[in-house]
């Protein structure tokens, strides 16, 4: 099976969509498969293995058909902490197939999927093999051309989607400030779960007031409580978000296409949010300063058609500040110049918060 790429990112319009049989369900969109022997009709290989770069810990298989290469990735709410930790009971992969959002993803970016079965409250995730493009994994700094062009195909989503409204049932905007809280480590624990994220985000909520405690004192009361927050930046403008721009999840097709994958927590949203994670937690790995990444994603940005004027200064600040509330126990582990930079924003956003 050779095909051009750009037929992967419209699989229905150009006729390559996995499992299009009789038994297949739609509802408003692109086509579901109604189990996973039918998304994997004619399957020679099938390979369990797991993904060191993931953090959620769900099964994946590696699936040879027709001679190409797939993963697929089985999500549930029993397998995926992420999953309970975000309240995603209709299976968010699922609706942004089902719904055929992906056709408006710009053909700059991949996402990868090929097709999707229903299973037991989740979904098996059908995608092409992007592996040999995926950015290394390590700290390794990635080229400044590379940073760039992830900056401007954000931006170039963010654009075509600019006013999105959610009618299929994606995240809350409201929740995005409580995946990494306490509780969400308490229940985990009391599920005996294993999962590893919600166990060191509770001992670095717990670090932070320690080591940073003017930090601590600004973003841990919004960790309890986000709804100022949240109805601020609720105020500015809005589009679609994939939610987890990380270099985990991103790469690069030799002819300059970005590849993001695991669409897991996408929803509405204000655009300086995906932005602010990518700040957060790709510091490591940029060939820019963080200011230098945010100038280049505003830059890409009114190339793209959006005129950030109006509304620029002010959501960038509460959005950093919201980056802080989620990953002030992540930056709890860092160097203290580091540290010094987020409550600087911090500082910044709650002065914006009154």
């Amino acid at each position: 099976m050779t095909l051009p790429l750009e037929a992967w990112n419209n699989p229905v319009r150009n006729g390559v969509m996995r499992g299009s049989g009789a038994g297949m369900r739609t509802r408003e969109g692109w086509p579901v498969a109604e189990s996973v022997d039918e998304l994997l009709a004619g399957a020679t290989t099938r390979e369990s293995f797991a993904s060191s770069d993931g953090k959620s810990g769900v099964p994946m298989e590696r699936v040879v058909i027709d001679g190409a290469r797939f993963v697929v990735k089985h999500v549930s709410v029993e397998n995926d902490w992420i999953m309970r930790a975000t309240g995603d009971i209709g299976c968010r992969p699922l609706l942004v197939w089902r719904s055929g959002l992906l056709a408006r993803v710009p053909p700059s970016i991949d996402h990868g999927f090929v097709g999707v079965a229903q299973e037991s409250r989740g979904a098996a995730i059908l995608m092409r093999d992007v592996s040999a493009g995926l950015v290394p994994e390590g700290d390794g700094v990635i080229p400044p051309e590379q940073n760039l062009r992830f900056l401007d195909h954000m931006a170039k989503l963010h654009a075509a989607l600019w006013g999105w409204e959610d009618t299929i049932g994606l995240v809350p905007f409201s929740s995005r400030y409580s995946f990494f809280t306490s509780q969400v480590a308490a229940c985990e624990e009391a599920l005996g779960s294993g999962a590893e994220v919600p166990k060191i985000a509770d001992k670095g909520w717990r670090r932070l007031t320690t080591v940073a405690p003017r930090l601590a004192d600004i973003v841990v009361p919004l960790l309890r409580d986000s709804d100022l927050l949240v109805a601020a930046l609720d105020a500015t403008p809005q589009t679609f978000v994939h939610g987890d721009w990380k270099m985990g999840n991103l790469g690069s097709h030799p002819d300059g296409r970005t590849i993001l994958i695991d669409w897991a927590i996408p929803g509405r949203a204000p655009p300086c949010v995906d932005l602010a994670w990518y700040v957060a937690l790709n510091r490591r790995r940029l060939p820019h300063t963080k200011d230098e990444t945010i100038d280049g994603y505003r830059a890409a940005l009114e190339v793209h058609g959006i005129d950030t004027a109006p509304w620029w200064e002010h959501q960038i600040s509460l959005a950093l500040l919201g980056a802080a509330v989620q990953f002030g126990w992540e930056k709890a582990y860092d160097e203290p110049d580091e540290i010094a930079w987020w409550e600087e924003r911090a500082v910044e956003g709650a002065r914006r918060l009154g």
